[in-house]
């Protein structure tokens, strides 16, 4: 059986209560999940108008810290 099988089986056994609960909490991981990607996509596309900021001869000294 694999995992999402076993995972299955689990929520089957409960009672529906449960259930709905269970439901909610995978909402929640998919939302947390798609805003982590969100947030990432975000950054990468900063990461252009930051460059000139970031890449420079006079903050070069910090760059090693």
């Amino acid at each position: 059986m694999t995992s999402e099988q076993v995972l299955i089986e689990k929520i089957k056994q409960l009672p529906p209560q449960r259930v709905a609960e269970v439901e909610d909490f995978v909402d929640f991981l998919r939302a947390r999940e798609n805003d982590r990607h969100r947030t990432h996509a975000a950054s990468r596309a900063s990461e252009p108008s930051f460059a000139a900021a970031w890449e420079n001869g006079e903050d070069a000294a910090y760059d090693g810290i």
